[in-house]
């Protein structure tokens, strides 16, 4: 049995992230030819826009999709952003796990250090070809061109190529091309065309292009010339720190005391509120934060979720806002009425976190309702049904303003949720929909619910329209026999009393 066991050890080895997901790439969103395609297209523009936002810059992106042969594609992205500096373009497109958006408590459309990752494996897992990446800093710098793949076995960015190309122009950004095996098709809500259509609506401040492989091509142009205000970034909370969390920051703090540990490595802790944790935990202030035993750092976490704290501060968070929110609904849907809602900013687990709500309502929309779904700026096209948004929209008693309803609304309407956060709560690595954390079913349910009674004084004015036209037109059909009636009753002219009654139907009118 010794010898069996000591056999299977031998068996064991480590295996790197790149080689998990090589096997495992479902997990990234590359289920299938169609959603693999677009999955491709949505890392590269999210990471684009992100860049573009974070220097300042308007986003302008091109998204170009050519047909190589049945099943396969050539996808290329080309933004106008800041660039990445040429010596670390290799890691940031070919390691992964690596970005600088992780560590970060501020909010931005990636965060994990794997998206634009997994569209360089998933391309050299299907194709064989490298991804060609294009990247300069502008002004003097020239164009650095790369072929890169991954060592999937180290994790690591094999560099098959750079070469140096003259930047006449001064262009700054960054394209990448990859070849991939997929399958494109247009009239599907899980499409790129529709994905792009859906972030023209939530960043009204981009321009996007598009140019597909069955000819068509079309452009949203920014409908806004300003960004949204730039986030800033925050330490953690005490309420949102775990207890694994906590034991590494506490090995690899460079503070001295534990007083010293509280204060600088968290947000909304001062003097007092460190001492009072330290109180709570029945520690010494002055205790060196590395020699805390186990026990003591049990005993320190468990104070530092009771301890009564400000909640974290919300200047990391960037929401649309309510007039954004507006114009990014009126450049998509022809409706008669629309109202946008941004919540003031909620906590989960110690994140701080916003959600805003906008709604088209009548207009040339139909039934049934269409549900838009987004997170830091970002559609969520997929598991609609697994959705906290989704969820919240059916748990609205929406006859309540006026909206017949059955599971969902039965209007000709679009409701649209945006979740805004330094950390999103996906329900998998995936990122098609949010975890139903109460706090954040309770906050997308008001922001509904605000939205609901402004729509529906909206439609109670039109049905209180309605009801006096339909009188109207019921007294101007009777008008000649009520004159003629009352001309026998009084002895007056019917054509004196028709005259009087006319002036009084233009006068309800007016």
């Amino acid at each position: 049995m010794a010898a069996k066991g000591e056999e299977l050890a031998e068996k064991i080895r480590e295996i790197s992230v790149a080689e998990f997901f090589e096997k495992n790439r479902h997990l990234l969103g590359y289920e299938n030819p169609t959603r693999s395609l677009l999955t491709v297209v949505k890392e590269a523009v999210e990471n684009s826009t992100d860049a573009a936002e974070e220097a300042g810059i308007l986003p302008e992106i091109k998204v170009e999709i050519q047909q190589l042969a049945e099943g396969r594609f050539k996808v290329m992205v080309e933004d106008n952003g800041p660039g990445i500096p040429s010596s670390k373009v290799p890691v940031a497109f070919a390691k992964f796990l690596v970005g600088s958006k992780f560590h970060r408590l501020r909010q931005s459309r990636g965060i994990q250090g794997i998206g634009i990752h997994g569209a360089v494996l998933y391309s050299q897992l299907t194709t064989g070809k490298p991804a060609k990446v294009l990247s300069s800093l502008g002004g003097n710098d020239p164009i650095h061109e790369f072929e890169l793949m991954i060592d999937v076995t180290k994790n690591e960015p094999i560099v098959l190529s750079h070469r140096t190309l003259p930047n006449p122009k001064g262009w700054h950004g960054v394209r990448v091309e990859l070849e991939v095996e997929g399958r494109y098709v247009d009239k599907i809500t899980q499409s790129v065309p529709e994905y792009l259509r859906q972030t023209a609506i939530v960043n009204p401040f981009a321009t996007l292009h598009f140019k597909g492989p069955n000819g068509a091509s079309f452009t949203y142009r920014r409908r806004v010339e300003e960004l949204p205000r730039q986030p800033k970034e925050i330490k953690p909370h005490p309420h949102g720190v775990e207890l694994g969390l906590l034991r590494r920051m506490l090995s690899n703090t460079s503070a001295k005391t534990l007083l010293g540990f509280l204060t600088t490595e968290f947000c909304r802790v001062g003097r007092t509120s460190a001492l009072e944790i330290c109180s709570l935990a029945s520690l010494n202030p002055g205790q060196h934060p590395q020699k805390l035993s186990g026990e003591e750092v049990l005993r320190l976490h468990k104070a530092m979720q009771s301890a009564k704290l400000m909640g974290p501060p919300t200047d990391c968070l960037s929401p649309l806002g309510e007039q954004m929110l507006l114009e990014g609904l009126k450049r998509e849907f022809r409706a008669e009425k629309y109202v946008a809602v941004t919540r003031p900013p909620a906590v989960y687990r110690g994140n701080p976190f916003q959600i805003e709500c906008g709604i088209a309502y009548g207009g040339e929309l139909k039934e049934p309702v269409q549900i838009l779904r987004f997170a830091n700026r970002v559609p969520l096209l997929y598991h609609q049904g697994d959705c906290a948004f989704t969820q919240a929209i059916r748990e609205v008693d929406w006859r309540r303003y006026g909206i017949p309803q059955d599971d969902f609304p039965k209007a000709p309407m679009v409701i649209l949720l945006h979740f805004v956060s330094v950390w999103v709560p996906f329900t998998s690595e995936g990122k098609q929909a949010l975890a139903c954390y109460p706090e954040i079913m309770r906050e997308a349910k008001l922001a509904l619910q605000d939205a609901g009674r402004e729509l529906s004084q909206y439609i109670s004015r039109k049905e209180r329209l309605r009801e006096k036209q339909l009188r109207m037109g019921l007294f101007e059909r009777y008008m000649p026999e009520l004159a003629e009636s009352l001309s026998k009753l009084t002895g007056r002219p019917k054509e004196e009393i028709m005259a009087q009654l006319e002036r009084r139907l233009d006068e309800e009118k007016g």
